[in-house]
């Protein structure tokens, strides 16, 4: 295996490329995983590094192949000029937790539903309105979020299970 990189230590693509070469020794070092991934070695160096971002297409085609697909939540939250602010960043679950969390998030759902219906029956949201609809709509972004992160531990369960068989 390839001496750990000191600059790069933290870098996620670094990271997800390190985890890969546990299954795939071309991927230990960056002149192969350049030649695997078909990203030029020095555009590697420098995306490792945080020198320069990735494009869409290098992104998708780390991911697969490092069976990261965190890495397309990572890049369209945090790098995507049209992402950023726009995507939320998730946050690595385990299949329990994120099960955890979505049925917390949906015991007053049934109740967020006929509120917001209750606010929308008139085709306006009034002042009075206002806070009721704000916190309701913040309890729906809050359970996309859960979901969204739940599909990631799907998506990486089934990365996974590609590795193993």
């Amino acid at each position: 295996m390839a001496q750990k990189a000191t600059k790069a230590g933290d870098n996620v693509y670094y990271l997800a490329r390190i985890k890969a070469a546990e299954y795939n020794d071309q991927l230990s070092g960056r002149e192969g995983a350049a030649q695997v991934v078909c990203i030029e070695r020095t555009r590697l160096a420098n995306i490792e590094l945080g020198n320069i971002n990735p494009y869409p297409e290098e992104v998708n085609l780390m991911a697969n192949i490092y069976n990261a697909p965190s890495l397309v939540n990572y890049y369209c939250s945090s790098q995507c000029p049209l992402g950023c602010g726009r995507v939320d960043k998730l946050a690595p679950r385990n299949l329990e937790s994120a099960a955890l969390k979505i049925e917390r998030l949906t015991r007053d759902i049934d109740e967020i539903a006929r509120d917001i219906s209750d606010i929308a029956e008139d085709g306006e949201i009034t002042k009075e309105e206002r806070l009721l609809f704000d916190q309701r709509t913040d309890q729906l972004v809050a359970l996309k979020k859960s979901i969204e992160e739940l599909i990631l531990v799907s998506q990486q369960s089934c990365a996974d299970d590609a590795l193993e068989g």
